[in-house]
């Protein structure tokens, strides 16, 4: 019997160390440490020019890809980046638009609008171009690194009944602010 429960607590001991040190996607350790992890969005896109040269990563949705005759550009709704860089916050969490030159060419038909992406890229400046009746102002980057989140589905917070989690536990509610939860952490 202490053999049974030796093992199933090496083995959940495995599974989180496991789940703590492994990442969604690899990224080469020279461009990791190249990064510029404190600029932000909001800061490149003020001033887009004075950030030249500079290696970000950046997150969002893809609004439009077009193939370019060296390449192919990326339009993407920006979206604030989660800890394991994945863009998931939703919309209206956006702080602008950007776009992205992949200096190869991407089939457009495999990154349909609304994929979400992470990319690691080097600032280029700003175009501007037709936004509706405006003209708007993109940062630009050169990609270095791209990654596609596929079957990407955002969090659904407002649906009633069952919801589980490993180690968040399970629970149930009935309309907002009600209901009961059992949960377990580590």
């Amino acid at each position: 019997m202490l053999r049974h429960w030796s093992f199933t607590i090496l083995a959940i001991g495995a599974l989180i160390l496991q789940s703590c040190s492994s990442t969604p996607y690899e990224l080469p350790e020279s461009l990791e440490s190249a990064i510029d992890e404190n600029l932000s969005f909001r800061e490149i896109s003020e001033d887009p020019a004075h950030y030249q040269g500079k290696l970000v990563r950046l997150g969002g949705e893809v609004l439009h890809v077009e193939g370019l005759k060296n390449g192919t550009q990326l339009e993407v709704l920006q979206l604030p980046l989660d800890d394991w860089h994945r863009p998931e916050h939703p919309r209206t969490a956006s702080a602008g638009r950007f776009m992205a030159v992949n200096e190869t060419f991407i089939d457009p038909a495999t990154l349909p609008p609304n994929t979400r992406i992470t990319i690691v890229g080097k600032i280029t400046g700003f175009q501007v171009a037709p936004l509706d009746e405006m003209d708007y102002q993109y940062p630009t980057l050169t990609i270095r690194h791209l990654h596609v989140w596929e079957n990407y589905s955002p969090p659904n917070y407002s649906e009633n009944g069952p919801y589980w989690n490993i180690f968040g536990g399970g629970g149930t509610g009935i309309g907002s602010g009600g209901g009961v939860s059992v949960g377990i952490g580590f």
